[in-house]
């Protein structure tokens, strides 16, 4: 069997490997991080993506790790409830339990961390990869998850038009069971009444909470020091005034840990292959945060390019056909994604009251 190299340990090259460890094909890891670089991050698992999962890991193992969602409640800014609605297999999990969760199946010696890889071009239809130390890799199938800016990509698709999302996030954990306490296994939503920022809560466990605010670029504006002084100045000046659940994570978080996702998106899908490259995740098609479909997508890709790889002897016939496979599916989220931003951005009193951040085929 041909083997293969990984480009990127999160989520995508980390199940796209489990997938191939359990199918027995030579492969390595490569990514450009410290194995620790961990930071407050989590995501939301709908049905398929749990049902994905299971097919690589533990899946009591993420069970203990993470919570089921009952609903997801929309509330105006003051506590307002909008609108409610029930969630069938909804789940949240911190993305530090979930790398380590996806971990545990991957040898330690198949795994490389602090390896930034650069693509100078090809030879004979194969990458030409190079380390920083000028030394090469050699490998017949490169499987390219190295996210949403990712160098491979742009380094073969000059031409792409990469564009920021007129929405960023901020990302963190709290750990405090007295708020904790307060709180049912609900997706909690807060909304401003111009519209453009937004709060969300997600119980992670009886201690920890996720939470992320969504903000619009054009309105909203954070020191770009990314400090954690900043950052928490940030939330205070915009949500110290809303509901007291709100205001009382804010003032309580410890933002050292606090992610700043700066959101962007392709103007127009490139392929998800070229030569012996083939693309997976967000380094294929990153995905507009609303859909809460990026970890699914990105087990969906890794289940689907395995076993394509396995079946066909054509390798150029096993990427065409993911690429066929994928593309539909990922175009629908794009669509999806693009429809909640613009309600994002309307006030609240222009926005659907039943609309489920969550996008679905």
């Amino acid at each position: 069997m041909d083997t293969v190299a990984i480009i990127g340990a999160g989520v995508s090259g980390l199940s796209m490997a489990n997938y191939l460890e359990k199918n027995n094909i030579a492969y390595h890891i490569y990514e450009r991080r410290q194995k620790d670089d961990l930071k407050g991050h989590g995501f939301i698992l709908p049905k398929e993506g749990i049902e994905n999962l299971s097919n690589i890991i533990n899946i009591e193992e993420l069970y203990s790790r993470g919570s089921f969602l009952k609903k997801y409640i929309h509330y105006a800014q003051n506590g307002e409830i909008l609108s409610e609605k029930d969630l069938e297999d909804v789940f949240v999990i911190s993305r530090s339990a979930l790398i380590e969760i996806l971990s545990q199946n991957i040898p330690a010696d198949k795994i490389s961390y602090t390896k930034t890889l650069a693509l100078s071009g090809f030879s004979d239809g194969k990458a030409n990869l190079q380390f920083e130390d000028n030394t090469t890799l050699e490998a017949d199938i490169v499987i390219a998850s190295d996210g949403s800016r990712s160098r491979i990509r742009r380094k073969i698709f000059q031409d792409e038009v990469m564009k920021a999302v007129l929405e960023n996030e901020v990302v963190n954990i709290i750990e405090n069971a007295e708020i904790a306490n307060q709180i049912e296994t609900n997706f909690l939503k807060f909304h401003h009444n111009d519209g453009g920022l937004t709060f969300g809560i997600l119980k992670l466990s009886s201690t920890k909470i996720l939470w992320y605010c969504q903000f619009d670029i054009t309105k909203f504006f954070i020191n770009e020091d990314y400090t954690p002084d900043c950052i928490r100045q940030f939330m205070v000046d915009h949500f110290g005034d809303w509901n007291p659940l709100v205001s009382s994570i804010i003032n309580q978080s410890s933002y050292e840990n606090a992610h700043i996702w700066r959101v962007y998106e392709l103007e127009k899908l490139n392929p998800f292959y070229h030569e012996n490259i083939a693309f997976i995740g967000d380094a294929a098609h990153p995905l507009i945060p609303f859909t809460s479909q990026g970890v699914t997508s990105a087990l969906k890709d890794s289940y689907t390019l395995t076993q394509l790889i396995l079946e066909e002897k054509d390798l150029q016939e096993a990427f065409r056909k993911y690429e066929s496979e994928r593309r539909p599916e990922i175009e629908t989220h794009i669509k999806n994604g693009r429809i909640l931003l613009n309600q994002f951005l309307l006030p609240l009193d222009q926005q659907p009251k039943d609309t489920l951040p969550i996008s679905y085929k």
